[in-house]
């Protein structure tokens, strides 16, 4: 009976409290803010989202900002646009696009939970990736292969042309002389 109530007592513990925001986080936010822009401020378009890690470089932040690959607020920008606290960027790279909302102005690249904290993501989920065959893989060391091993390969994948069929059916249904 005793372990029944403990164990009644094991079900109903309270969940622990989730803990506030991570101290060192806040620190790196605070310092983040203060290498960056005064009250009103504005920073260029391409430090931002590289210092917020959208991009892995300043230089591809540019290009893509040159190439038309990133709006703010539904426009086609270049790279020195000023970016301000509210603001809407549009950054489409690699078949995606990430859509934020600036929250906190920052000029140099921080790690990632901070950065996270300085933009909200409004971006929609990524599509699922699709499950594709893999592609035909030889045994290491084996090189290339031969022509016997080329046309059983297309004979499998029903590449063979007609003529080709034709040939080869003729050959297997003569006899061989002496045989």
């Amino acid at each position: 009976m005793a372990s029944e109530e403990s164990a009644a007592n094991d079900d109903q513990a309270p969940a622990p409290e989730p803990a506030g925001p991570d101290p060192k986080v806040e620190a790196a936010v605070a310092a983040a803010e203060a290498a960056g822009p005064g009250e009103g401020g504005t920073v260029r378009l391409d430090s931002w989202i590289w210092a917020v890690r959208l991009v892995k470089t300043r230089s591809v932040g540019a290009t893509a900002c040159r190439g038309g690959h990133v709006h703010v607020n539904g426009e086609r920008v270049k790279p020195a646009y000023a970016v301000r606290v509210g603001d809407e960027v549009r950054v489409r790279q690699e078949g995606r696009e990430r859509i934020v909302v600036v929250k906190r102005l920052i000029r140099k690249r921080v790690g990632a939970p901070v950065a996270a904290q300085c933009y909200v993501d409004n971006s929609p989920p990524p599509p699922p990736r699709q499950a594709v065959a893999p592609a035909g893989v030889r045994d290491r060391g084996t090189g290339r292969p031969t022509k016997r091993d080329r046309r059983d390969m297309e004979r499998l994948r029903g590449l063979q042309d007609s003529a080709t069929a034709a040939r080869n059916s003729r050959r297997h249904d003569e006899e061989r002389p002496g045989g």
